[in-house]
């Protein structure tokens, strides 16, 4: 396959997750239509935050449930 540029799409393991989020801030619309970069620098962060504490949250939970 000489020559060929070949692009493979790199998947983020936390998307569901970030879009979820979205979706509850009502910023799914958006980010379908025009993409995550469309996003203000406001809305990316309080994702970010809320992925932040979501996952802290399952992992206390999950250490919390092997201790018992």
């Amino acid at each position: 396959m000489k020559g060929k540029n070949v692009k493979l799409k790199r998947t983020d393991p936390l998307e569901g997750l970030k879009m979820e989020i979205a979706a509850e801030l009502g910023l799914i619309d958006q980010v379908r239509i025009k993409g995550w970069h469309s996003l203000s620098a406001k809305d990316a962060g309080k994702i970010g935050g809320l992925m932040t504490q979501r996952m802290k949250s399952r992992s206390q939970q999950e250490n919390g449930n092997l201790q018992d």
